[in-house]
Order: C-alpha cells, then sequence, then structure tokens
C-alpha cells in the first residue's frame, strides 16, 4: 500500500505539472516593481545590535573617562578654569579614540562665583543650617541679611501671607513626594519655587528668600540650582536649606515662635567668559550630510563631581560612538557628538549651536539629550514640533526596541526631550529623551554628593549599549527618521 501511495503522488504530481505546462493561461509572476512587505527593524538588526550589545557590556571605556572627568577635574561651572580644563579633556579623549571632525565651537557663557556662604537660625536658638545659595542669586551684604522667617507651601498660602511679607525672609517649603513609577519625580512641578520664588517675594517686599531643596530623600543634603530674576523686580538673595532644616523651621512657626535667619552669601557676577562645545563625529557611510545628534552638557554646578549630572551623559555619548567605531559598524548618516557647555545657568550652548548650524537643521534627523543621569536604562521619549512625526518617529523606534531586552524594560514612548536640544525644536528636529530609571536621581541632584562612587559600572555599561544601539539604528535605517 505504501508503495502505491508514492508511485501515485509521483504521477499526480507529473500530471499537474503538464496540465500547467500545456495549459493557455499564464503562471502568476510577482511584477517586480510590486511592494514586498520589508522585515521590521527588529528583523533587520538583531545581529548588528547583538554585536554592539556584546561588546559594549562586556568591556569599554566609559567608567575610566567618567574616573578621569569626576577626580581628574571635578565639578564644573560656567566661566571656571575646571571647566575649559573639562572642554580640552574632552577634545584630547574624542581625538585619541579616533573620532572624526573633532573641534570646539566657541560659546559666551555667564560667570557667577558663589563665594563664602552661611545661614543660622539665630532665634529662638542658635542654629546653623544646611544651605547652598541658589545659582545666579545676588549676594548679601557683608553683614548679611537678618529677619525673620515668613513659610509657605504653595501659592495659596503665599498669596494669604503676602502683606505680612515685607521686611521678612521668605521660606518656600514645597515637598517633592516621592518617586512614583507612573507619575515619575514630579521634579517639573516641585522646582518651580528654586526658579521664580525670589522675584515673587521681593514684590512684597521680602528681603531673602529660602528654598525646600528639591529631593524627596535627603540627609541634610541641600539641592541647589538657578534662579532667575523677572525683570523690573528688586533681586533680593536665595538660596536653598535641606529639607529637614525647613521642616525644623516650619514646625517652629507652627508653635508660634519668631525665627529669625542671618543669611550672608558673597554670590556675584562676574560678566561673560569664553567657553565651547565641544563636536565630534562618526561619519555617515552614505548621506553623511543628515545628522543625528547625540549628547549631554559638560558643565555641572560647583558642588559634588557632576557626575550624574550631567558628566555621565556626556561621556555615554563619547563611548557610544567609539563602541560603533571599535566594530566598524558605520551607520548610513553621521553620529554627532556635541558635548554643551552652559545648560545649567543659561542654555548658552544650546541656543549657540542652533544658531551656528541653522542653515543645517532642516538636515538634521534628530537629537538625543542624556541628561538624567546614568541608572539602568528604560528608552526613548519622542517628541517633534510636528506631532504627526513625532508620533511616526516613536513608532519607528519602538520597532526596534524589543532588540533591548537584554537591558531589562526599555521602551520608546511619545513625549520628550531635552534643554539643550530644545533651541533646536522649532526648526522641526526630533526631540529625543534617554531616559532612565529616575527613581533615586534627585538623591543627588545638585549637590556634593554628585560623585563618582554613585555611579554603578554595571548601569553606565548598560547605557553605553543602549544609546549606541539607538543610535545606530536612528541613523542607519532605510528611511529617515519620522517619514
Amino acid at each position: 500500500m505504501h508503495r502505491f501511495r508514492s508511485r501515485f503522488f509521483v504521477w499526480f504530481t507529473f500530471l499537474c505539472v503538464a496540465s500547467c505546462a500545456k495549459s493557455d493561461k499564464p503562471v502568476a509572476i510577482r511584477d517586480a516593481s510590486e511592494p514586498v512587505k520589508s522585515a521590521s527593524l527588529a528583523d533587520a538588526y538583531r545581529s548588528q545590535v547583538d554585536r554592539i550589545l556584546d561588546s559594549a557590556l562586556k568591556h569599554n571605556d566609559a567608567y575610566e573617562k567618567m574616573h578621569q572627568l569626576c577626580d581628574g577635574i571635578g565639578h564644573r561651572i560656567s566661566g571656571s578654569e575646571s571647566l575649559e580644563r573639562a572642554i580640552r579633556w574632552a577634545v584630547e579623549s574624542l581625538k585619541a579614540d579616533g573620532q572624526e571632525n573633532v573641534h570646539t565651537e566657541a560659546v559666551m557663557v555667564p560667570k557667577w562665583v558663589r563665594g563664602r556662604e552661611s545661614a543660622q537660625i539665630i532665634a529662638p536658638r542658635a542654629f546653623d543650617l544646611h544651605m547652598l545659595g541658589l545659582g545666579m542669586s545676588v549676594g548679601t551684604p557683608p553683614e548679611g541679611v537678618t529677619a525673620s522667617v515668613v513659610c509657605v507651601c504653595d501659592e495659596a498660602e503665599f498669596e494669604a501671607a503676602a502683606d505680612s511679607m515685607s521686611g521678612k525672609i521668605v521660606l518656600f517649603n514645597n515637598p517633592m513626594p516621592k518617586f512614583d513609577l507612573a507619575k515619575g519625580s514630579c521634579y517639573g512641578e516641585t522646582v518651580r519655587f528654586r526658579g521664580k520664588g525670589p522675584s515673587m517675594a521681593a514684590k512684597h517686599g521680602a528681603v531673602a528668600c529660602l528654598i525646600r531643596s528639591v529631593t524627596a530623600h535627603s540627609l541634610r543634603s541641600p539641592h541647589t540650582g538657578a534662579t532667575r530674576y523677572e525683570e523690573g523686580v528688586t533681586q533680593i538673595p536665595g538660596a536653598a536649606v535641606s529639607t529637614e532644616d525647613a521642616d525644623m523651621i516650619a514646625r517652629l512657626l507652627h508653635d508660634g515662635e519668631d525665627v529669625r535667619v542671618c543669611l550672608k552669601m558673597e554670590a556675584r557676577h562676574e560678566g561673560e567668559a569664553p567657553s565651547a562645545n565641544v563636536v565630534a563625529e562618526l561619519r555617515g557611510r552614505e548621506k553623511p550630510d543628515e545628522v543625528l545628534v547625540i549628547g549631554g552638557h559638560i558643565d555641572s554646578w560647583d558642588v559634588g563631581h557632576g557626575a550624574h549630572d550631567d558628566g555621565g551623559g556626556c561621556v555615554i555619548a563619547m563611548e557610544a560612538i567609539n563602541v560603533l567605531r571599535k566594530l566598524d559598524l558605520r551607520p548610513r548618516r553621521t553620529i554627532r557628538v556635541v558635548l554643551w557647555t552652559n545648560e545649567e545657568n543659561g542654555l548658552g550652548g544650546g541656543r549657540q549651536y542652533a544658531a551656528d548650524h541653522a542653515n543645517e537643521l532642516r538636515n538634521h534627523i534628530g537629537a538625543i539629550e542624556a541628561d538624567s543621569g546614568v541608572f539602568s536604562p528604560r528608552g526613548l521619549g519622542i517628541s517633534c514640533v510636528d506631532e504627526e512625526r513625532g508620533q511616526k518617529a516613536a513608532t519607528q523606534v519602538a520597532e526596534f526596541m524589543p532588540l533591548l531586552s537584554r537591558l531589562g524594560p526599555v521602551k520608546a514612548e511619545s513625549g520628550g526631550g531635552g534643554a539643550d536640544i530644545s533651541p533646536m525644536r522649532p526648526a522641526g528636529v526630533i526631540q529625543m529623551g534617554f531616559e532612565v530609571d529616575g527613581s533615586t536621581y534627585f538623591d543627588y541632584h545638585h549637590t556634593h554628593a554628585d560623585t563618582l562612587d554613585k555611579i554603578d559600572p554595571k548601569h553606565l555599561n548598560e547605557c553605553v549599549a543602549a544609546l549606541a544601539t539607538m543610535s545606530y539604528v536612528i541613523a542607519d535605517m532605510p528611511v529617515r527618521l519620522g517619514e
């Protein structure tokens, strides 16, 4: 029976073929001009991404670069010699790695000097407060400013107490909530009084302003950051105090005590100073004039090492193209590393880059900024002034994100960007924020504690691997991002 069936199928197949050959009807053949469904980006780039991940996770030079930048140079405020040393270091390091078109682009930046500073409760008892003057604040007279404190939590309390602020020091005791996976850090809404608090208080006759440090976790660690004076309003000194000290003042006031504080700050402005953005490239093999920008800001506040903010963002961008170069993975388009200067107290570098490259921005396919620390990577937040293009870009990037599953839950989502790349937004450049686990970032942000020891080498390597992968695929995709 088995032999009979075999012979039957052989003869049946022969007859079918013969019938087709004798038929007047042509055999259907696909027209070469018809579109063929292309493989997904994940399928197309799986082998290259595996190579990137294997290489970056096994060994790269990121931690050594972090050591050189943090321990060898330290904090890097705009206008300082340490920032200029960091810029020279970055240029030398990029050249040593063999990167192309390494150069600096001149930027004028503000020079603000902190000087000596202190804050002390003098009544109802003597007590030294843990404080940091707010960046760009004016100073006090040499003898300091001494006054009673008025404490408010939000705008409603501020308006209710406005008539009692003349001649007083206003404390904005606005807590940052604990980190929440769904809501994030709530930094944007919590930080508002740091920027506008001194001018708000000055309008009602206050002589100084204190801000509760913008953090949800503190070991009496004050957090600095920039303040902004409203034009035409008297400029009064502003400082951040630790969350513990802010709460203690609030409790004493609640008890009916007259809390008097003496604030002394030598803070001063010394005009402008020359600085620079640092630029380097991995030139594209087919469309070198189309550019994907990646980077972070090389300046920092004048406390700590500026490790997470934003030495890490600079280093992972530098190392991302270094990994690709070593693997001889040259994308279709150019990947340009930009290390911006003066993000913290002016955004001069970001604005100058957009101005210097205004005629080229139409060929910038996108920009990725890493400025949230170098913790475990979580993906990209993507936006564009043209919302349709932004949504399209997010969909394209999401297509290859599964290739990064070795690094954890990495995804692409709509909404994101960064301060330094924001001046390119009006020109239609797609904005991408490099996202990481943000649960502990604000424990160190703008403090003396933002030091190299807070960098986990494993997470640093993962960030290099993620940024190198994202950059390569986006720069190499057959179609331009967002189209």
